[in-house]
């Protein structure tokens, strides 16, 4: 039970985006397709899981003073690998949204789980969190997508959803309609939180 609360408590009451409020700028870019989403969730499990690993594998051998750039060089590898994989199997969306998967490298929210979870835990237990950060962030990834691809496009995943008739909402494809959403859903989970008892 201790070990799914830790997967819990990294997708709901710590969620990173909604909640801590880090990781935005990859969030509000590719949040306008379904397919940007997915790829962008994939490439941030293929970097956030390994690295929390190798860092908390190597905690105890880490010196204090040059930690930092010893969490960069190992995310920096895995953010090669995940580029790489996304570049020869899905490079038609890789070329939309390379820069920002590039930039992986110095998310804030890869490189504060390694700071604030995987340089002071064991391995599984970064293991489980890597796992809790990558759902977090890819369900909050995809809701905003979702409505906003729809909303501002008609389609779903490149797939035509809303009748030919529909006159899309383009205002929802462009970064404000992001910030809106995030503000949305960091309201509506404030309020779970706050009914639940969860958040003072």
């Amino acid at each position: 039970m201790k070990k799914l609360k830790i997967i819990w408590d990294a997708i709901i009451p710590n969620n990173s985006v909604l909640i801590i409020a880090i990781g935005l700028c990859s969030v509000i870019a590719v949040s306008n397709s379904v397919q940007s989403a997915l790829l962008m969730t994939l490439v941030f499990a293929m970097v956030q899981i390994p690295s929390n690993v190798i860092i908390s594998a190597m905690r105890k051998i880490i010196p204090n003073e040059l930690r930092v750039p010893i969490f960069v060089t190992v995310i920096a590898a895995f953010t090669t690998i995940a580029a790489l994989l996304s570049q020869a199997y899905f490079n038609a969306i890789y070329q939309v949204i390379k820069l920002y998967i590039l930039l992986v490298v110095v998310n804030c929210i890869i490189i504060g789980r390694a700071e604030a979870y995987a340089y002071h835990n064991g391995v599984f237990d970064s293991f489980l969190d890597g796992i809790g950060n990558t759902i977090g962030y890819g369900l909050v990834l995809l809701a905003i997508a979702v409505v906003r691809e729809l909303v501002g496009k008609g389609t779903l995943a490149g797939f035509q959803i809303l009748p030919e008739s529909y006159q899309p909402m383009l205002l929802m494809v462009l970064p404000p309609a992001g910030f809106f959403m995030i503000g949305i859903l960091a309201g509506a989970l404030e309020t779970y939180l706050r009914n639940k008892g969860g958040k003072k």
